[in-house]
């Protein structure tokens, strides 16, 4: 579908929250099949002004279900931004498309869209309304209605740089696990998770007996109980792919451990190579260029490395 670019909605910073009240209303059965998600996408591409930049923060939005409150947060800080009918007119012209996206929406996202754009077409945009509003008790009693509404945003950094911690963190909030360990430690063990994954993905199959090796690990690297440990191996597991940062993740855990720490952290990484039909050539140098994110020697490397009996990793 191609979005009508004539209009005055030139704020850059307008079109990404329109691009945020699009994801909303998508998940407003708290539900998108992939097929949704990729129809999403494309509407969301053909918005005029949609930045690169733009796009991590909308991949933060569709990779969870928004709730109600927070739905309602972004629509009335897009409502907040409206400046002409024209900008009105591409808001609901996009979320007509919504509706008619290539893969069929729910009967109750067609309600959310539908009430979306009521609100729309009904807010003031003539200059005395936006003067008065200013100063209305209105717009404070909506900033009050909204203050305590979830902000995903506010763990945008987590989001790029520790998307594991970023779920378990959400999962947390929302009330639907519960960990024993302090929040450092669930970042650490975040980041050694996903790192951990990186090296059982490498033959591009996680096989049972690395994933109940990841999970040993963990318990290894800290006092967990088994199931606090295959919560975060599933999370990982699930959040593996091009998105994850492996690199800034590397230097993030690198970071905050001790040398002796890295390097139980390295055993560890062949354990898991090790767990299924010995270590190959590409574990090997994926964890080689592991080692070197977290400033490890390369004779560090070696010995961990020949801790493996040579008959079960490549030369």
């Amino acid at each position: 579908m191609e979005i009508v670019s004539g209009s005055s909605m030139s704020d850059a910073g307008l079109i990404l929250s329109l691009g945020k009240v699009l994801i909303a209303a998508a998940w407003a059965d708290q539900e998108l099949t992939t097929d949704e998600i990729n129809s999403l996408k494309d509407l969301l591409f053909h918005l005029p002004q949609v930045y690169a930049a733009d796009w991590n923060t909308l991949e933060l939005y569709i990779h969870t279900p928004v709730s109600p409150a927070e739905r309602n947060r972004v629509l009335q800080d897009f409502l907040a931004q409206l400046r002409s009918q024209k900008d009105k007119d591409l808001a609901v012209e996009a979320l007509d498309g919504l509706i008619h996206l290539d893969t069929p929406i729910g009967e109750e996202q067609v309600d959310v869209i539908n009430e979306i754009k009521d609100a729309i077409r009904d807010q003031q945009i003539d200059l005395w309304s936006l003067l008065v509003n200013v100063v209305s008790s209105s717009l404070i009693r909506r900033d009050e209605a909204i203050a305590d509404a979830p902000n995903r945003e506010e763990h945008y950094e987590d989001f790029i740089k520790n998307r594991v911690y970023y779920s378990v963190k959400r999962m947390l909030d929302a009330g639907e696990v519960d960990l024993s360990f302090p929040d450092e430690r669930l970042r650490m063990l975040c980041l050694a998770g996903g790192l951990l994954t990186r090296v059982a993905h490498v033959d591009e199959n996680v096989s049972l007996e690395e994933e109940q090796a990841m999970i040993k690990a963990l318990r290894s690297i800290m006092d967990v109980s088994r199931a606090e440990a295959a919560l975060i191996v599933s999370v990982a597991l699930s959040e593996f792919g091009p998105r994850m940062d492996y690199y800034r993740m590397t230097r993030e855990l690198s970071a905050i451990t001790s040398e002796e720490e890295r390097l139980a952290f390295l055993d560890l990484l062949f354990s898991i190579a090790d767990a299924d039909e010995g270590v190959s050539h590409h574990e090997i140098e994926e964890i080689r260029a592991i080692a070197r994110g977290l400033h490890l020697t390369h004779r560090q490397f070696i010995d961990a490395k020949l801790k493996i009996p040579s008959e079960r990793r490549a030369s």
